[in-house]
């Protein structure tokens, strides 16, 4: 075991040692430049970097962590291979038990607020100081894989095991986070647990009269999980600016980009701003062999016209980085030999443009108000149910994996995560970052969702070692 005193000795002496500079000539989309603001082919300083003999001590329990995903994917309303775990359930239940069981046996101090979030803490020799935190997500939507979020908590505890067998002991306190809902599966509602986290007043207010499709309301579901009882303010989840002195999440791409260019991890340099709206229409409903076709109100046409026209507003924008879905529409009556006298269309666009992305919502409600006088339909509802702004890694946090990266000599990439994540919300805390370890030709929210233990194997070290750098900075 290494002793603090080693440890701190030997990183002075390479902390004096100068100053690292390199200039990757590898080309990057200059569109990704200008939004991060991260200048790509800068130098970069690694004098406070962790000492090289630390590498040796570094040692990931892979197929300790493979069995607990493994473990973790039981706890399914749907059988394997696909995964269904959503908000408060019981299969919900059951598996935040086992990651508290998990952070006890790592032997970090737990506790949880009111909506579930739930924190595992390894305190540092100087507790006052504001900790270094990391995390992520395990609910996940139907029939989906068993890495997406899992990776970031799973991985998170095993990398304080990782310190821990090393002899590593942090300044500051380390913590992990397992985020409440990051999946909007139940209430409609994106990151629930990371945007109250950041403070979110009008989530917090919100909540208080949310329901799913079953009509239960969200509070009457967080108090059946063992949340939310009845003297608990939900904004008393809120974390002050600072809380943290760092925010660090690790997860795979869920994109094909470093599986295909044969790179071990990426560095997000950005998040992207994402917005979701929820539409719904009212016609006339009838039979439908009995209602002529000139006669019609169909609700159901008017969502498939409003469909068809968020493609075409997304397309028209002008740039590839502008993306939009229809990824839920539903129809009543709901049966074949009726005519539909209601439609209920939810809609997910993004941008790393946030005016871009605001310009083609502004005309997805044109269409929608169009279409509606078009086909005799009343637009009964437009809701934009959020609009959130992108989010910036910090530049103390890249640099930091970046010399993590140098010293473990792991292949690397600076991108842009185009995919919600509870860091997009952390961000409003604290200084943020993000790294993207390979997975299966891209593949995520399918039961074909994969990553390789040797690709989380090195996701975990450099989250390890730059967890420890994070945590002897001043």
């Amino acid at each position: 075991m290494m002793s603090l005193r080693f440890f701190l000795l030997l990183l002075f002496q390479l902390s004096v040692s100068g100053i690292l500079a390199i200039n990757n000539e590898d080309p990057t989309d200059k569109t990704m430049e200008d939004f991060s603001g991260y200048p790509i082919h800068a130098p970069i300083d690694y004098s406070f970097a962790a000492p090289n003999t630390l590498l040796s001590f570094l040692s990931v329990d892979s197929t300790a962590l493979e069995n607990q995903i493994d473990e973790l994917s039981t706890f399914s309303d749907t059988p394997a291979p696909s995964v269904t775990r959503i908000l408060y359930t019981e299969k919900d239940v059951l598996a935040r038990r086992y990651i508290k069981n998990l952070m006890g046996l790592s032997g970090l101090s737990v506790r949880e607020d009111a909506v579930g979030n739930i924190f595992g803490r390894w305190d540092g020799y100087e507790p006052d100081l504001a900790p270094v935190a990391t995390g992520s997500h395990i609910d996940a939507i139907p029939y989906s894989g068993k890495y997406d979020g899992v990776v970031g908590v799973l991985g998170a505890i095993e990398a304080i095991n990782v310190l821990k067998r090393s002899g590593f002991k942090p300044k500051r306190s380390l913590e992990v986070v397992l985020f409440t809902s990051e999946e909007p599966t139940r209430f409609g509602i994106s990151c629930l647990g990371s945007r109250l986290l950041a403070g979110s007043k009008a989530l917090a207010e919100a909540l208080k009269t949310t329901v799913d499709a079953q009509n239960i309301s969200f509070l009457e579901a967080a108090r059946s999980a063992g949340y939310a009882k009845e003297q608990d303010d939900i904004s008393r989840v809120f974390l002050k600016e600072g809380s943290y002195s760092a925010f660090l999440e690790l997860h795979i791409e869920q994109g094909p980009i470093l599986e295909a260019e044969g790179v071990s991890i990426g560095i997000v340099t950005a998040i992207a701003a994402p917005a979701s709206l929820k539409v719904d229409f009212e016609g006339n409903g009838g039979h439908a062999g009995a209602v002529l076709m000139p006669n019609r109100n169909d609700a159901g046409l008017a969502a498939a016209e409003l469909a068809l026209d968020v493609e075409k507003h997304v397309l028209g924008s002008g740039s590839i980085d502008t993306v939009g879905t229809v990824g839920i529409l539903e129809l009543h009556p709901g049966a074949i030999n009726s005519i539909p006298s209601k439609s209920h269309v939810e809609i997910d666009t993004r941008d790393i443009d946030e005016k871009r992305r605001n310009d083609v919502i502004e005309k997805i409600h044109q269409s929608a108000t169009t279409i509606a006088s078009k086909r005799g339909v009343r637009l009964s509802e437009f809701k934009i149910v959020n609009q959130d702004p992108p989010a910036l890694s910090d530049k103390s946090v890249i640099e930091a994996m970046e010399a993590t990266l140098k010293e473990l000599n792991l292949t690397h990439k600076l991108m842009i995560s185009r995919a919600y994540h509870d860091s997009l919300f952390m961000a409003r805390v604290s200084p943020m970052g993000m790294l993207f370890i390979p997975c299966y030709k891209g593949y995520s929210h399918k039961p074909e969702e994969y990553a390789s233990s040797h690709n989380i194997g090195n996701g975990v070290k450099v989250l390890a070692l730059t967890l420890a750098k994070l945590s002897l900075n001043q």
